[in-house]
C-alpha cells in the first residue's frame, strides 16, 4: 500500500454448482493463500457461493439460506485477516431475489451491491429470478448488525486515502451508463467487476478491449474475476478469464480455462496524478460512503514497469509508434515550411543521433512536399572534438539523403573569437566548449538568411530536461522537431529508419547507433576516439528518461521513483548508482528551467513535454528544496 501500490486479486474458484459449503471452502482456501501472499483485496465471481448456472434453483429458499449462511461464515472467518473480500451471491430481500456483490472485511459486512442491468437473452434470463437492483440509501438487518444495501456504495480506505472502490456485476460493464461511471464520478480509483460471462469464439478479446475502454475512459483500475470451470455445461461453458487493467493498459491475465488466482498490483497514486489533470471527473452527490481500514504495508512488487516507458514493449507496436512519430515530426515540418513560404531547411550535421534524426524527418518532409531534397541544407561544421567516425558518417549520411553538403571548418573562427575576448585555449572550461556550439549555431542562423530558409533544431527532450545544451547555442533554431523525443526513443527511430531503407544507408545508421553520445566539444583521446561521453558526465539516458517520464507524466515523488527504478533496473544498477543520477537529475532539471522557458516551436509527439506553452510550466527561479530534502532523507536511509 505504501507508494500507492495496491496488491489485488481477482479469484476463479473450483465450484460444484449449488453446493455452498463446498463453495466457500474453495473461497475461503483462496482468500487465505491471497493473504498469505500480502493481497488487500480478493474479488471472486459473480454467485461465486452459489454457482452462477443454478436456473430455477435460485427460486429455492433453502439455497437463498445457504449462500446467506455461508456469507457469514466467510465474514467469522476471516475476522484476523488483514484484507477485503468480495463475494457473489443471491440474497433475498423483501420476498426478491438480487445478483449480488457482498463486500466483507475483517469480521463486518461493509455493503452488498445489487447487480443493475439483468440480461434477459436466452443464453441467460437472468430476470426469470432476478429483480434489478435500486441506488437508493437502504440498510439491512443480518446478524443484528446494519448493512448498506444498493448500487450507489462506494468504499474508502481511511489508511490510504488514494483508495476508494467500487462493485459492479457482468453486464454493467457492457451497458452504455454502467454503475462504474457514478462510482468514478464519486471518487473511485478503483472497479471491481464479478463476473459470469460465458466462452465463445472471439469472446475472450472483446472482453479484454472491454475492461480496458473502461479502465482508460474512466481513469481507474479496472478488475474483473471471472466464473470458470465448475459451472453447469449444460448449454454454456465458462473459462475464468479474469482481467486487471489500469488507464488501458492490461496489467494482468489469467489462463482461460485453467481456475487461477489472478494477482497484481495496482498504482492508486498514478490514477490520482491523472484525475488532478482532468476536470471532467464532477462529484456524484447521491453515493454512499463506506469507510474500512487496512494496515498501511510495503506492498512487494510483481506488475511490470517496464525501463524505457517512452518506448513500447511489443516489435509490432514499436513499429507503428515509430512510423507514426515520424509522420508526426514531418507533418510539424511542413505545415511551418507552409505557412513562411519556405522551401529550404538548414540544419547542423554531427554525425551524432539527434542531427541524423532530424535529417530523416527533414527528408520525410520534403518528400511529402514533393521538393528536391537539394533544399536540405546540411551543414558539417569540424572543430576541435570531431572524430574521423562521425564526421565520415555525417558526410555520407548527407549524401546519402540527397542534401547539399557543405562542410565549413570552424577551427580558426573560434580560436580569433577566444583571442578576441582574452580565453586561453589550453583552458578547456565552459567558455572553450560553448564558444564552438554558439559558433555552429550562428554559421546555421546566417546561411539559413543567405538561402531563404529555416533553422531545424536537432536537441532531444532527454537534452533538455537536464540542460544539456548551449544557451543560445544548439539550444536555438527556428523549429525543433526533436523536442519531444526523448533520447531512448530517438534511437529506436533512427533504427526504424535504417530497417526501412536500402543496404548502404541502413549501414551508415546502424553505425551512428553504435557510436557513443558526445558533443565533442573537447578534443579526442590519442587514439582519435571520441573522450567527451556525455553519459559518463550526466548519467545514463535510460535512466534520466525514467525519472523524467514519472516526475512529469504522474508528479511522482523522488522515493516512489527511486523504488521503481530500483525495481525496474534490477541487476543493473547498484541502489547508490541509481540515487546518484536521479539527485543529478532533479538538481540539473531545477537549475536549467530558464533555457526551456524560451524554447523555439516544436511538434509535441506524446504525453510528456517541456515545452512552456503546451508542455511543463515551471517558473525558472523555482526552489528545489521540497524535492532535495526528500532525496536527503531517502539517502540517510541508504547509509544505514
Amino acid at each position: 500500500m505504501k507508494d500507492g501500490f495496491l496488491k489485488i486479486a481477482c479469484a476463479t474458484p473450483d465450484l460444484r454448482v449449488g453446493d455452498c459449503v463446498h463453495n466457500t471452502d474453495r473461497i475461503l482456501e483462496l482468500i487465505s493463500q491471497a493473504h498469505t501472499q500480502g493481497v488487500k483485496i480478493i474479488c471472486f465471481p459473480e454467485l461465486s457461493i452459489t454457482g452462477y448456472t443454478c436456473g430455477d434453483l435460485f427460486l429455492q429458499e433453502s439455497l437463498g439460506r445457504a449462500a446467506e449462511q455461508q456469507l457469514i461464515r466467510i465474514a467469522k472467518e476471516t475476522r484476523d485477516m488483514d484484507i477485503v473480500s468480495i463475494v457473489g451471491l443471491p440474497f433475498v430481500n423483501q420476498n426478491k431475489i438480487y445478483n449480488c456483490a457482498a463486500v466483507i472485511c475483517k469480521g463486518a459486512l461493509l455493503g452488498i451491491v445489487p447487480k443493475t442491468n439483468l440480461p434477459n437473452y436466452s443464453a441467460h434470463n437472468e430476470l426469470r429470478y432476478f429483480t434489478q437492483g435500486f441506488d437508493s440509501e437502504y440498510f439491512l438487518k443480518i446478524q443484528g448488525e446494519e448493512v448498506p444495501f444498493g448500487t450507489g456504495l462506494v468504499f474508502c480506505c481511511e489508511t490510504m486515502p488514494e483508495l476508494t472502490f467500487g462493485v459492479e456485476l457482468c453486464e454493467d460493464l457492457y451497458t452504455a451508463d454502467s454503475p462504474s461511471v457514478r462510482y468514478a464520478k464519486a471518487g473511485a480509483t478503483l472497479i471491481f467487476n464479478l463476473s459470469a460471462s460465458p466462452a465463445a469464439a472471439g469472446k475472450a478479446e472483446y472482453r479484454k478491449m472491454m475492461v480496458q475502454a473502461k479502465s482508460a475512459s474512466l481513469c481507474c483500475a479496472y478488475a474483473l474475476a471471472d466464473a470458470g470451470i465448475g459451472e453447469s455445461t449444460t448449454d454454456l461453458v465458462f473459462s475464468g478469464h479474469n482481467l486487471v487493467a489500469e488507464n488501458g493498459k492490461l496489467l494482468a491475465e489469467s489462463e482461460p480455462f485453467k481456475n487461477q488466482m489472478l494477482i497484481t498490483e495496482v498504482d492508486l497514486q498514478k490514477l490520482c496524478a491523472n484525475r488532478r489533470k482532468c476536470n471532467t471527473f464532477t462529484t456524484d452527490e447521491d453515493i454512499f460512503h463506506v469507510d474500512f481500514s487496512l494496515a498501511m504495508e510495503e506492498t512487494a512488487l510483481t506488475r511490470p514497469i517496464p525501463k524505457n516507458p517512452f518506448v513500447p514493449e511489443e516489435s509490432d507496436t514499436r513499429t507503428e509508434r515509430c512510423k507514426e512519430i515520424l509522420q508526426m515530426q514531418a507533418v510539424g515540418l511542413m505545415r511551418r515550411m507552409q505557412a513562411i513560404g519556405c522551401k529550404n531547411v538548414v540544419l547542423g550535421l554531427s554525425g551524432g543521433l539527434d542531427s541524423t534524426l532530424a535529417l530523416i524527418v527533414a527528408a520525410h518532409t520534403f518528400d511529402m512536399l514533393g521538393l528536391d531534397r537539394s533544399g536540405i541544407h546540411t551543414i558539417t561544421m569540424p572543430c576541435f572534438g570531431t572524430t574521423g567516425r562521425t564526421y565520415r558518417n555525417a558526410c555520407e549520411l548527407a549524401q546519402k539523403y540527397g542534401s547539399t553538403l557543405r562542410e565549413i571548418r570552424i577551427e580558426e573562427s573560434v580560436r580569433l573569437h577566444f583571442r578576441d575576448i582574452g580565453h586561453d585555449e589550453s583552458i578547456h572550461n565552459a567558455a572553450y566548449e560553448n564558444a564552438q556550439a554558439r559558433e555552429r549555431t550562428q554559421i546555421l542562423m546566417d546561411i539559413a538568411n543567405d538561402v531563404n530558409g529555416l533553422v531545424v533544431g536537432t536537441g532531444d527532450l532527454s537534452e533538455l530536461a537536464l540542460g544539456w545544451a548551449t544557451y543560445n547555442g544548439d539550444h536555438m533554431s527556428n523549429y525543433g522537431v526533436n523536442g519531444s523525443i526523448p533520447k531512448t526513443l530517438v534511437r529506436h527511430l533512427v533504427r526504424y529508419e535504417a530497417e526501412h531503407s536500402e543496404q548502404e544507408l541502413s549501414a551508415i545508421l546502424l553505425d551512428i547507433l553504435d557510436t557513443p553520445v558526445s558533443p565533442e566539444l573537447l578534443p579526442p583521446d590519442q587514439q582519435g576516439k571520441i573522450a567527451q561521453k556525455t553519459e559518463d558526465l550526466v548519467g545514463p539516458y535510460e535512466l534520466h528518461d525514467f525519472f523524467l517520464y514519472y516526475v512529469i507524466r504522474h508528479g511522482f515523488t523522488p522515493a516512489k521513483i527511486f523504488r521503481m527504478a530500483n525495481y525496474a533496473f534490477a541487476g543493473e544498477y547498484e541502489d547508490a548508482v541509481i540515487f546518484k543520477w536521479l539527485k543529478t537529475f532533479y538538481r540539473r532539471f531545477f537549475t536549467q528551467q530558464f533555457k526551456r522557458s524560451c524554447l523555439p516551436d516544436g511538434v509535441g509527439v506524446g504525453s510528456v513535454g517541456l515545452s512552456p506553452r503546451t508542455g511543463f510550466r515551471m517558473p525558472s527561479d523555482a526552489s528545489m528544496n521540497v524535492w532535495m530534502q526528500e532525496l536527503d532523507a531517502l539517502e540517510q536511509m541508504l547509509v544505514k
